[in-house]
Order: structure tokens, then C-alpha cells, then sequence
């Protein structure tokens, strides 16, 4: 646990990429095979369930520390993450970790078995006294890396590319195929152990991979040029772009499974899928997206519809009725065991179009025209298609690994996102290094258009006097709560915004400030639909802020209508 404890910290330290793989690679060459086993899980993105109630740590750190819950959550206001606020906070524990006297340090491997896995489902009263035991067993960043264990938020600043890199380098092996044994291992499924570290790292033509194991996926681009200056239009596959969840579908020995982009079987979420994958030879994987698409519609149905589905690992009879799903294909990297992936994109969907012949998987349709701008006007209709835009796929383009363009290229080509103005109305600080600053925030649009400046004044002057809200359904003006978003804008214009924040705070809640509005922001989103869950009455998908609308007053920030005509015109 020191040991990996003492890599997080060295990962954390550095913004330099050649430190953070040294790092890696001194941690790996010296660490024991299980040990090895789950740091790779947690360095590629694997989330640790929560083991312990938050409410359990901080009353927990409380009494050991002697402090009262309200210095705590100052503490932890003014630290801006759990983890560093108990390890700040304990004292320190009765004898130096390292001190060969307290008999030798117990292994990441053997704290994640013997420790953390078997503490969820205790009483609270047990998980209570186990960390008062451990926390004095630790020092503060053994503390810190514990609590992000067991309470389910460990984040590093390291990707999984680097993770890649890193053992590519301590195996010589080349890269790729790194990438391709790394696939799936932060599945839920997959148990990290000593006999896996060992398989990933064995030499060339030694090391294998379960039957079922996908490919590393290809990431597409944002278009950031001008499509004219791509070449000719010929030279490109162009598709729709779906609003689905990206997935490979893999066929061998006989069985059929389902892998999302993020990694996880999802096969058991998808049996009609499973159904319709059945009929494929062995030896084929697929790449695509599953929608939720009804029976007898031209286009797919809303994002929202396939939500329900996601997150569903028993799927009942009604549900399946209700929201059928199906994959589109797009791309064949696999055909009678043969790897594809290395073939251009154009022969590649031939071969995918005859394999699907006749079969109740759907290719995705290629969208034909005769110039770029053509393809412009098209790209005009995306949203009353159910789309996103389009994608861009080079003919000579092989399949790549993550996001590179040494393969080739795939462009995302989208529509603009939606966008409103609205009225900054509540304000939390971040985590990290924007701990200290308030940088997420809600944003809220009138109930209806204000008559003038003078009737939006009213009610600023009801919101500063405390006055309740009036009920929903009232008449009278108000702002309505609609969406989060903490990105979009620089750190200047985050720090000016904690200005307005700190200047203007009405009422604390918690960690949350509500704000008398002041400030206008223009908010981006890519879709947009009903929902009881919130007073507005509507959810929107992927909100962001695009700027300060400075040069708008707070009687011309959009109203609930122009959001219910968003959803009204399909834009959802």
C-alpha cells in the first residue's frame, strides 16, 4: 500500500510526461505480481465500488481527531477533497510505517482482499473501528490513498496511454499490442491478479487474451478545419453520426459479446442484440453503435429513451417492448478470425456489407453527394434525423488505437449545440486545485418572458428580502432551476466569476452558495427533454458554458418557453 501510495504521490507531483513513466516504471520493475495486478486496474480508469459510507469516514475522522463536525467540514471547504482532508486532520499514527519494527508492509494486493473488498455490506459500526485500526497503521499518504479506496473516488493524473506507454516499455513490447492486452481489464468482471500481471507482461507470442476480448477502439477527431480543405469528397466515407452508445460486438466459439467504448461487457444488457448476433460465423467482431430504435420508425429514438437500458442489468419483457435496442454497424475489424483492422477502411466496409448480408444486424448507411457542399446542406437536417452529424472516414484509413492519426483519420462533423442564456443562480467551489474557487454553478431561465427591466427588478428585490418562490404553476415571474455545467470557461474568467459569487451570496448551503443574479451566460448543450426530476420541467444532455453574455441584461436571458420549443422542434 506504501509503496503504490508513494507512486500516486510522484504521479500527482509531476505534469511532466517523462516523470510520470519513469514513475510507472520504477513502481512496476520492483512491484509483486498482484500488487502490480491492481495498480494497473486503478492507473487505467478502474472504479473501486464504495466500501464505506461517506458519512461513516468523516464522523469516523472526527472522533479520532478530536474535532467537531463543523471544523471538519470547514476543513474540507477549504481543502476541497475528503481523502486530504482526513489524512490532514488524523494524528499522526504510533510508529513509522517503515519502521521494520512494525513487521513487514502489507501489499496493495493484500489490503484490496484480505482488507477493503470484504469491508462492504458491514455494520457501520465495524467499518468504524477497522479504519481507526488502519489509519494508524498509515502515514498521511497511505491515509489519503485509503480513503480514495474505500470511498469509491480515486482519480490520478495519468491516462491510460500513458499506463500503455509505460508497460511497453518495461516489456519491449510494441505498443499496440499492449493496448490490445490492456483491453477490458477494468471490466467489473475482471478480478486483477497475479496470474493476469504475468500474462501481460509476457514476451511476444507467450501472453494471451480471453476469447471474448475486443480490440481497443478507434477515436474519432472534432473537425477543427475546413471540410473543402480535406480533399475530394470522394476520398471519404461519410456516415451519420448516432447518438448511441459505441460498442464492439464479439462472435467466437459460439458465443456473442457486447463491449462498450468505455470497456465493460454489457453483453447480459442487450439480449436482442445477443439474438441478432447469433447467425454470424465465428471469428467476427463489429463495430458500432446501439440505439433504442422502434419498431416501424425511419430514425433512431431520443438518447433518453436508451437510458433506460444502460444501467439495466436484468431486462424485463416490458422493458425490451419499450425500449428495443439494435446495433448499427459501421465497421468489420475481424472476419473469420483474420485481423482486419489493418486493411483500408474502404475494403474493409465491403466486407462487412457481405457479411451482414441478409442478416438482421444493419449496416450504417453511407451518405452520398457530390461536393462538400452538398454534404453542408445535408448536415443542416441532423437534428430532425435523430443525428449528430456526420463522421468523416478517410477510404485508405486503417483502424487505430485511441485517438491517433497515424492509422488514418475519422472526423466528428457535428451540428452546432443548442444554446440558451441564462441566469447564474447557485454556486459550489471545485476539487483539486480549483478547491478554493467557485467554479460549478447552476443556471436557471425565467418562468416566462419578463414584461421589462422593472418586472425582472421585482423580483430581485423579493430574492434579496429571502421571499419564498412562488408555487411552479404560478404566474408570477421567477427563475427556474434547468442545469449544472463547470466547464467552458478559462481561469480568469472562473476567478472573476468567484468574484461576482463571494460579492453577491445570498444564502449558504452546505458547500453551496445561492447567488442574486447578476451575471448571463450562454449555455451549449447537445439535446434537450422533458423531466419531473426537475423544477424547470427539463433536462438537457451535455450542458456547458460558452461564454459571459456581459452585453446582455438579465431581462433579456431566454425563458422556459424557448426551452419547451427546443424539445417541441425535435431537437431533443
Amino acid at each position: 500500500m506504501q509503496a503504490f501510495a508513494a507512486l500516486y504521490e510522484a504521479l500527482d507531483a509531476s505534469t511532466a510526461t517523462g516523470a510520470k513513466v519513469a514513475a510507472l516504471l520504477r513502481y512496476f520493475d520492483t512491484a509483486p505480481p498482484g500488487d502490480a495486478a491492481w495498480a494497473v486496474y486503478f492507473l487505467c480508469g478502474g472504479k473501486p465500488r464504495q466500501r464505506v459510507p461517506t458519512a461513516v469516514l468523516r464522523e469516523t475522522a472526527c472522533r479520532q481527531a478530536g474535532v467537531d463536525e463543523w471544523l471538519f467540514e470547514a476543513c474540507y471547504q477549504a481543502v476541497g477533497d475528503l481523502a486530504e482532508t482526513i489524512a490532514h486532520i488524523l494524528p499522526p499514527g504510533p510508529a513509522d510505517p517503515a519502521d521494520p519494527a512494525s513487521g513487514p508492509p502489507m501489499g496493495l494486493a493484500r489490503w484490496l482482499q484480505d482488507r477493503l473488498l470484504p469491508l462492504r455490506g458491514q455494520a457501520k459500526e465495524a467499518q468504524a473501528q477497522q479504519l481507526a485500526v488502519w489509519w494508524q497503521e498509515l502515514d498521511a499518504a497511505g491515509r489519503f490513498l485509503l480513503v480514495k479506496l474505500i470511498g469509491g473516488g480515486f482519480r490520478v493524473g495519468v491516462s491510460k496511454l500513458l499506463v500503455q506507454r509505460a508497460l511497453a516499455q518495461l516489456t519491449g513490447l510494441p505498443p499496440p499490442v499492449m493496448a490490445q492486452r490492456l483491453v477490458g481489464w477494468t471490466d467489473a468482471s475482471h478480478t486483477p491478479e497475479a496470474h493476469s500481471w504475468l500474462a501481460l507482461v509476457a514476451p511476444a507470442g507467450q501472453g494471451t487474451v480471453p476469447t471474448g476480448q475486443p480490440y481497443p477502439f478507434f477515436l474519432a477527431h472534432a473537425l477543427d478545419v475546413e471540410p473543402a480543405s480535406l480533399g475530394p469528397v470522394s476520398d471519404w466515407l461519410v456516415e451519420w453520426k448516432y447518438d448511441g452508445i459505441r460498442a464492439q460486438l464479439v462472435k467466437r466459439s459460439g458465443q456473442v459479446w457486447v463491449w462498450s467504448r468505455g470497456e465493460e461487457l454489457i453483453t447480459e444488457r442487450f439480449p436482442e442484440v445477443v439474438a441478432q448476433a447469433a447467425a454470424l460465423p465465428d471469428g467476427a467482431v463489429l463495430d458500432g453503435e446501439l440505439l433504442a430504435w422502434l419498431p416501424g420508425s425511419e430514425r433512431p429514438a431520443g438518447f433518453k429513451l436508451l437510458q433506460q437500458r444502460i444501467n439495466r442489468k436484468t431486462v424485463g419483457k416490458k422493458l425490451l417492448a419499450d425500449a428495443p435496442v439494435r446495433m448499427l454497424a459501421y465497421d468489420l475489424l475481424e472476419r473469420a478470425g483474420t485481423d482486419l483492422r489493418g486493411q483500408p477502411q474502404g475494403q474493409r466496409r465491403q466486407q462487412l456489407l457481405q457479411l451482414l448480408q441478409g442478416s438482421p444486424l444493419t449496416v450504417s448507411p453511407q451518405v452520398q453527394a457530390g461536393s462538400w457542399a452538398e454534404l453542408a446542406l445535408l448536415r443542416q437536417t441532423s437534428r430532425e434525423r435523430g443525428v449528430e452529424g456526420f463522421m468523416l472516414k478517410h477510404g485508405q484509413s486503417r483502424y487505430g488505437v485511441g485517438r491517433t492519426k497515424s492509422e488514418g483519420t475519422w472526423w466528428k462533423w457535428k451540428v452546432q449545440p443548442l444554446t440558451v442564456d441564462a441566469v447564474l443562480v447557485y454556486a459550489q467551489a471545485g476539487h483539486g486545485r480549483r478547491a478554493s474557487v467557485y467554479t460549478d454553478y447552476t443556471f436557471a431561465v425565467w418562468s416566462r418572458p419578463p414584461s421589462d427591466a422593472a418586472e425582472v427588478q421585482a423580483v430581485l428585490d423579493a430574492i434579496a428580502r429571502r421571499e419564498p418562490a412562488p408555487p411552479r404553476d404560478s404566474s408570477a415571474l421567477q427563475l427556474l432551476p434547468f442545469a449544472k455545467a463547470y466547464s467552458g470557461l478559462s481561469d480568469e474568467e472562473f476567478k472573476a466569476v468567484d468574484r461576482v459569487v463571494r460579492a453577491h451570496t445570498l444564502d449558504k448551503f452546505g458547500p453551496v452558495r445561492s447567488v442574486r443574479p447578476t451575471l448571463v451566460f450562454e449555455i451549449g448543450f447537445e439535446g434537450i427533454d422533458h423531466s419531473p426530476r426537475h423544477k424547470s420541467g427539463v433536462a438537457v444532455r451535455f450542458p456547458r458554458m460558452l461564454r459571459i453574455r456581459h452585453d446582455k441584461p438579465l431581462h433579456e436571458a431566454d425563458a422556459l418557453p424557448t426551452l419547451l420549443a427546443l424539445i417541441d422542434a425535435g431537437t431533443g
